[in-house]
C-alpha cells in the first residue's frame, strides 16, 4: 500500500515488561517503509531506583521522543491513583507537541491507562496489545478499561480474541492474534553467557551451568495490607529448599515497600550464598535467564506467558495471575510456605515441559507492522452488538 504520508505511530512504553514485548514491534515499525516510530517512555522506564530501563532502549538503538515523570513516592493504593492523574496530564502534553496518526499501547498498567485516556479524549487512534485476558489484581480492570477506549486490538490468544468479541468490539477492529514476546523469545541465542547473572545486583555467586530458580514477586494490588506476610511465606521456603537463586526486586504497585523491606531483611539476617538479588535485566538478557532456570516462582505475568514458549517450570504463587490462560507448565498455590517448597521440588523432579505457543508463534511483530500501515484510523466507538444482532437477523 503507498500512504500519501509516512504514518507515525507512538509507542508507549511505563515498564520493562512493556519494553521486552513490544521491542520486536518496535524493530518492524522502523523497518517498515510507510511506518515512523515515535517513542514516548514513563512510569518506571524513567526512574533510577529501576536502574532506568529507557537507557537500554537507547542502546538498542531507539530514539526516545518524549519522557513522562508520573509515578508519585508511596507504593499505595493513593499514589498509584494519583499518578494516573499525572499520568493524563503528560502524556496529553506528549501526544499534542508528537501528533501522532496511531497510539500503541500494550498490557494493563495504570500508568497505560492514563495514557489511553489522554489519547482517546484527544481523539487519537487507539491500537491495544494483549486486550482480552483474564489476571488478578487492579490490572484486569485496567485491561479492560484500555480495550474499551482502544480502537483496534492484537490479543495474545484466540480466547482472548473471542472475550473482547464479547466485550462489544468488533471483529474487524482484531488486526491478527499472538503475543509479539514470542518474537523475542525465538531470537535469542544458544546459551546464557557465564557472566550474565552476576555483572549486576548483589549476593552469592550463581552459575547458569546449575540447575538456578527465577524469583519475581509482585504486589497483588487487591489485597493491599498482606505484601509482608506473603513475600515471607515465600522466602521462608526458598530458605528451606536453598537452590541456587536469582531474584528480583518488585514493580512499583501498592505495597511493593513492604516486599522490598521484607527481602532486605531476609538477605541481610545471615549469610545465603545461593542468593542473588538483581534489580533488572534488559528484555534480551531476562528472556535468557528465564529460558535457563530450572524452575521460576512467582506472580509475574511472564511465567505463565513467555515461560511456556521454553517450557521452564513455574511455581505461580497467589491470586496475581488469577484465572490468566495457561499452559501445562504452570502450577498455582497459595502462599503458604510448606505448598510453596512442595511444588517446587515437584516441578524440578518433572524437569522441562514441551514448548507452548499458546501466547505466540514467534512471527507476530510483522504482521503487527502491517497492520499499522494498512488500518483505516477512526475515533468514534460504538458497541458491535446491535450491527451484528441486524446481520444475524438479515441473514
Amino acid at each position: 500500500m503507498i500512504l500519501s504520508q509516512i504514518r507515525k505511530i507512538c509507542v508507549v512504553l511505563v515498564d520493562r515488561a512493556n519494553y521486552g514485548r513490544l521491542k520486536p514491534v518496535m524493530r518492524e515499525i522502523q523497518r517498515h517503509p510507510d511506518l515512523q516510530l515515535q517513542l514516548v517512555v514513563g512510569g518506571t522506564m524513567v526512574l533510577e531506583r529501576f536502574d532506568r530501563p529507557m537507557d537500554e532502549v537507547q542502546r538498542d538503538g531507539f530514539d526516545i521522543d518524549g519522557t513522562v515523570y508520573m509515578e508519585l513516592e508511596g507504593s499505595t493504593p493513593v499514589t498509584m491513583a494519583k499518578s494516573v492523574g499525572v499520568g493524563i496530564t503528560e502524556f496529553s502534553n506528549e501526544f499534542r507537541r508528537l501528533q501522532p496518526d496511531l497510539v500503541l499501547l500494550i498490557g494493563d498498567r495504570y500508568e497505560a491507562l492514563g495514557a489511553a485516556i489522554a489519547a482517546a479524549y484527544m481523539n487519537l487512534c487507539l491500537v491495544h496489545l494483549q486486550g482480552g485476558e483474564i489476571s488478578g489484581s487492579i490490572d484486569e480492570s485496567a485491561r479492560h478499561a484500555i480495550s474499551k477506549f482502544s480502537h483496534f486490538h492484537v490479543p495474545s490468544t484466540q480466547r482472548a480474541a473471542d472475550y473482547l468479541i464479547r466485550m462489544g468490539e468488533a471483529p474487524e477492529t482484531i488486526l491478527t492474534v499472538g503475543c509479539p514476546a514470542s518474537d523475542l523469545a525465538r531470537e535469542l541465542p544458544a546459551f546464557v553467557r557465564p557472566d550474565l547473572l552476576n555483572d549486576r545486583g548483589s549476593g552469592g555467586e550463581i552459575s547458569p551451568s546449575d540447575p538456578y530458580l527465577l524469583v519475581v514477586y509482585h504486589p497483588t494490588t487487591t489485597e493491599y495490607g498482606t505484601e509482608a506476610e506473603q513475600i515471607d511465606q515465600l522466602l521462608s521456603a526458598l530458605g528451606e529448599v536453598q537452590q541456587p537463586t536469582v531474584l528480583l526486586w518488585p514493580n512499583v504497585d501498592a505495597g511493593s515497600n513492604r516486599i522490598s523491606k521484607r527481602i532486605r531483611v531476609f538477605r541481610d539476617e545471615q549469610p545465603r550464598p545461593w542468593l542473588r538479588l538483581r534489580t533488572n535485566f534488559n528484555p534480551s538478557d531476562y528472556h535468557l535467564v528465564l529460558r535457563g532456570a530450572a524452575c521460576a516462582i512467582g506472580n509475574s505475568s511472564s511465567f505463565v506467558r513467555d515461560a511456556g514458549y521454553f517450557g521452564t517450570p513455574v511455581v505461580l504463587v497467589g491470586n496475581r495471575q488469577n484465572d490468566r490462560e495457561r499452559d501445562v507448565h504452570v502450577t498455582q498455590v497459595q502462599p503458604d510456605g510448606a505448598e510453596i517448597v512442595s511444588a517446587i521440588r515437584r516441578q524440578l523432579a518433572i524437569g522441562r515441559y514441551q514448548p507452548s505457543t499458546l501466547y505466540g508463534d514467534g512471527q507476530v511483530s510483522p504482521r503487527v507492522a502491517e497492520c499499522l500501515a494498512t488500518l483505516t484510523p477512526y475515533v468514534q466507538k460504538s458497541l458491535a452488538y446491535p450491527r451484528l444482532a441486524q446481520q444475524r437477523a438479515a441473514a
